[in-house]
Formats: structure tokens, sequence, C-alpha cells
């Protein structure tokens, strides 16, 4: 064998299976398999300036490459077992919060020692979500910050850049059995292992669904969250994120029945493109530096579609909504919820006469053009449910961004171990379908390397 283990994929998941097996047994030859680049080398091309929108790059930086889509994200990492993935159902609610919280303390030592831990707990305004039918689910909040979050990373691959072999910019077209292990295919080789660990994330879903399509492994059909990223004036929400920095408050609407929640809060913060499989989508990052900190806060407002017979793939449900707003739009769509209300086309003259001024250079257009009624209205019941806890969520000149899609894989049937029916073949990370955050998917990636050194 060329290696004991091969990791795919150089992300959270990955990166902390790497570190494990480091820790744990550092005589074993581990290689990590990554098709974006490296960390120094990831750069959006999008300046603000030359280049405004996305130029379609062979690999987003945004997506792809060392830290997987987490590395310019704003580095939250929530501790708790109530979002973030189902890890718990596989290995236990205390281990997954352990993990969790050792993760935590690996990012404190490369870097992150000196920034906050938020909690919900004993907070009052879990009160009054619930006096205004709004759940605030229980968390503990580590904010790095999108800056302080990339120097974490950078210190921990300088660590482990001498134990472990990297290959960037290496797409892997196939894994393949052998007798007593794997062989990863890539464009001009082939590399042998005994343990294999698949850590592609939610950019690697189409490729995850393929290899378990050609190994037989088991899936089951997940979910796509749909739905809109807003951007107001940091004040409005100013009196949460003080205290709890990220909130996740979760709504049922009264038409539908539909539970809408708030995700990836950014307080004074900037909204993003994301490139996923050609599709442009909207995010939002934010940042510990007070000099580079706005005066907006961002959050999505999602929506989780699931799919039965006789129509399974959610995640080409989401590209389809995903595509109509790059085609009416050019990429994303931006949407004053005071035109949104009253039916009509946002216009530039009627952005330039907001009182906000936005992150995200998009396009002015019409939301209702391209999300289904029933989410578009379970998010306007959302914003003036929010707008109870948070007066002026509901303002006119509110900004919509559209769409904001999270694609989860399909949930590959794994076993206690995240081992599938292959043994020495772990599915890990938001590709598995079990894990959402940044903090489930590197606790996987601790949990299968402690397993395959205790093998």
């Amino acid at each position: 064998m060329n290696y004991d283990v091969i990791i795919i994929g150089a992300g959270p998941g990955g990166i902390f299976a790497a570190y494990e097996l480091v820790q744990r047994k550092p005589e074993l030859k581990v290689a990590v398999f990554e098709a974006g680049h490296a960390l120094n080398k990831r750069r959006c091309p999008i300046d603000g300036d030359k280049i405004k929108t996305c130029i379609g790059c062979k690999s987003c930086s945004i997506m792809s490459g060392f830290g997987g889509a987490g590395a310019f994200s704003d580095g939250k990492y929530n501790i708790t077992n109530d979002f973030g993935g189902t890890l718990y159902e596989y290995i236990g609610k205390t281990q997954a919060l352990d993990l969790m919280h050792y993760v935590d303390g690996i990012n404190l030592r490369f870097g992150g020692e000196g920034t906050k831990l938020y909690s919900t707990a004993g907070t009052r305004f879990k009160t009054l979500c619930i006096q205004n039918d709004l759940h605030l689910l229980d968390a503990s909040v580590r904010h790095l910050g999108t800056d302080i979050n990339y120097v974490v990373l950078e210190n921990i691959y300088t660590y482990l850049k001498d134990k472990v072999e990297f290959f960037f910019d290496t797409h892997v077209d196939a894994v393949k059995i052998i007798p007593g292990g794997y062989t990863v295919k890539c464009k001009d080789k082939s590399y042998s292992c005994e343990k294999c660990i698949v850590s592609v994330g939610r950019i690697g879903s189409k490729w995850m669904e393929s290899v378990c399509k050609e190994l037989d492994i088991p899936t089951k059909s997940n979910r796509v969250d749909l739905g809109v990223r807003v951007e107001l004036p940091a004040a409005v929400f100013a009196h949460l994120t003080d205290e709890l920095y990220e909130s996740k408050i979760v709504y049922r609407t009264e038409t539908y029945g539909d539970k809408v929640r708030t995700f990836c809060m950014n307080p004074k913060g900037a909204v993003v493109n994301e490139n996923t499989n050609g599709i442009i989508t909207v995010n939002g990052h934010s940042y510990e530096d007070p000099s580079k900190q706005t005066e907006n806060t961002n959050f999505a407002l999602l929506v989780a579609q699931h799919f039965s017979e006789p129509f399974k793939d959610s995640n080409g449900y989401g590209e389809s909504i995903a595509r109509l707003s790059n085609m009416l739009g050019g990429g994303v769509i931006v949407q004053r919820f005071g035109d949104l209300i009253r039916g009509r086309r946002t216009t530039p003259s009627r952005m330039t006469g907001a009182f906000i001024t936005p992150t995200l250079n998009a396009t002015p257009g019409d939301l209702s053009l391209v999300l289904p009624k029933r989410i578009l209205d379970g998010i306007i019941e959302m914003i003036y449910a929010l707008d109870k806890v948070a007066p002026g969520t509901a303002n006119d000149d509110t900004l919509l961004y559209g769409v904001e899609v999270k694609f989860y894989n399909m949930e590959v049937e794994v076993n206690s171990h995240l081992e599938t029916c292959y043994p020495g073949l772990y599915i890990i990370g938001d590709g598995s379908g079990i894990t959402h955050s940044l903090s489930h998917a590197s606790a996987s990636g601790v949990y299968v390397a402690r397993n395959i050194v205790e093998e």
C-alpha cells in the first residue's frame, strides 16, 4: 500500500481526521487529496471594482480548497446537538458534545485564543421568543470570525504539512476496492491505502452520490434548504447579537405549518456570492477585526424541503430554483422587503433611495418570480414574527438576497463507527448527509481517526 490512510477532502472533517491520526499514531503514513487549492492560493477574483460578479472559476476558492467551504465562513463553531447535524444519533449525545469541545480546544491552541464563547443558556431572549411563538434553540457558539478562522487554519496546516502528504488541485475520479484496502484514482495516477476516509463536503454531493452508486452503498434521500439572505442595519438585531452572537430561531408558519429558521447570523458582516457546481447562490461572512466590520447584519431564512415518492432528487430541485435566479438576475437577485410585499420589482432607482447600503453587488429584481409561493409566504410570515422581537426587521428597506440554498448529500448508510458496508471505508462530514456544520464535521473527523487508531 502507498499509504495507511487516505483522506479525500481537506475540509474540517478531513483536517481534524488528519490531525488526530498524527496525534495518536504519528508513524502512520497519511495522505490528503483535495480538489481545490492550498490555503494561501485560495483567492476569489471578485474585488467589487474590476470584477463584480462570479466568473465561474474552474475551482471556486470560496467553496473548495484547504479548510473547505468553511475557510472563508464567519468561523462559527456551534457546540450543540440541537442543530448542525445528527452525529449524536450515531455516536451518542455526550460523546458528540465532548468531541465538539475537544475541537474547540484545538482551535484555541492554534490561534483562536481570546475569541468569545457565547451561550443561549439562561438568556432572557428565550422567554421573549416563546411569548411571540418563536423558538430559540440551545447552543454554545465560539465565534472566530472569518479573519481568525483563516489564521487557525493556517497554523494547523503549518503543523500538518510535514507530517501528512497533501495533494492539492487533485480531483479524485473514483474509489475502487482492492484486496486489503482501496485504490484512489486520480487523473494521472492511482494511490492505494488500507483505510479510506471520504470527507468531500456539500460541494462534493454529486460526486459522493456517484461513488455510492458505483460501490452499491445504500443511501436515502435528504433535504434541501431554500430561502433568502436578509440584510438590515446592525442596530436592529444588536440586542440579540451582542449577547448571543448567533441566534438560531425557529418559527412554524400559520398558513402551511412549515418551519422557517434563521441560519448563519453575521453581525456587522457582509453578504457574499457562492459558486456550487456552476450555480451562483448567496451566503454571509463576518469578521472579528472591528476594522473589517460593516454597519449591517445579515442572516439566512431557510425552509427545509423533504421529498418522497416519486421524486427524490432534493438537490436537483434546489439547483433548478437557483438556476432560475441566475437566469433572471445573471447571478444573485436582491429585493427590498417593501417592494416584495407590494408585489413590485425592486429597481436600481429604488435601491439607490434605500436607507441601507448593500454589502453585495447583486441585481435588483423580483424574488416572487423565483421562489415558490409556499416558501416565499413562509419567509414573509417569519419576517413579521421576527419584527416582534427585533423591531425594524420588517422595514421596507430590509434587503432580501436570493436565493440561498443549502445542499445536503443523500444520507449515506454507515454504522456507529461512520463506516460503510465496506470495512475501512468511512464517510464523514457534510458529504455524508449526517453533519451540517463546522463543529459536527470536525468532530466526525476526530471520531473516525480514533476508531482507526484503536483498530
